[in-house]
C-alpha cells in the first residue's frame, strides 16, 4: 500500500503539469502558400520548368525530323550510312534522356535552395511563438495528423502569421 501511494504522488506533478500544459496546432503548407517568398519562388520554379520543357520539346522535335528523313532516306543508303545515321539518332535519343534528367535534378536542387529559407522562417515563427506562449508542442496537421481535440488544442495559425510579419 505504501508503494501504491508513493507511486501515486511520484506521479501526481506529472499529471498535473499535463492538465496546464498547453498545445498548439498550425497547418504549415496553409501559411507557406500565402507567404509572398513563396509565391515568388514557385513562380520563379515554375518559369524554370517551363523553359526546360521547351528545351526539351525541341529537341525532341529536331530528333523526330530526323528520324522521318532517316526513315525516307533509308532505302538509298549502303549499309555503313545507315548505321551511321542509326547511331547518330540513337545518341540524339540518350542526349534527350540525359538533359530531362539533369534538368529535373536542377529543378530538385533549385526548389531546395528556394524552399529552405522558407520553410527555416515558417520555423523560427513557430519556436517563437512556442516560446512566447508556453506551448508543450505545436503540431503540424499538414503532416497528416488524423485528429486534434480544438479544446485541448489551439490552432497558433493566426500567432504564426503575425511573428512572420514581424519577421519582415
Amino acid at each position: 500500500m505504501k508503494k501504491i501511494f508513493l507511486m501515486l504522488l511520484a506521479f501526481m506533478p506529472i499529471a498535473m503539469m499535463a492538465q496546464n500544459a498547453k498545445f498548439g496546432h498550425i497547418d504549415t503548407q496553409s501559411i507557406m502558400q500565402s507567404m509572398p517568398e513563396f509565391i515568388k519562388a514557385r513562380g520563379e520554379l515554375e518559369a524554370e520548368q517551363k523553359q526546360y520543357e521547351n528545351e526539351l520539346q525541341e529537341m525532341q522535335k529536331e530528333l523526330q525530323t530526323k528520324v522521318e528523313k532517316y526513315e525516307k532516306e533509308k532505302a538509298t543508303m549502303n549499309a555503313t550510312m545507315q548505321q551511321t545515321t542509326e547511331q547518330s539518332l540513337q545518341d540524339m535519343y540518350q542526349k534527350i534522356q540525359q538533359t530531362y534528367q539533369d534538368n529535373q535534378q536542377k529543378i530538385q536542387k533549385a526548389s531546395q535552395e528556394k524552399m529552405m529559407p522558407i520553410t527555416t522562417k515558417i520555423q523560427n515563427a513557430i519556436k517563437a511563438v512556442g516560446k512566447a506562449g508556453g506551448y508543450v508542442y505545436i503540431m503540424d496537421i499538414s503532416a497528416g495528423i488524423p485528429y486534434i481535440s480544438e479544446t485541448l488544442s489551439k490552432d497558433v495559425s493566426a500567432d504564426v502569421k503575425a511573428e512572420l510579419n514581424k519577421m519582415k
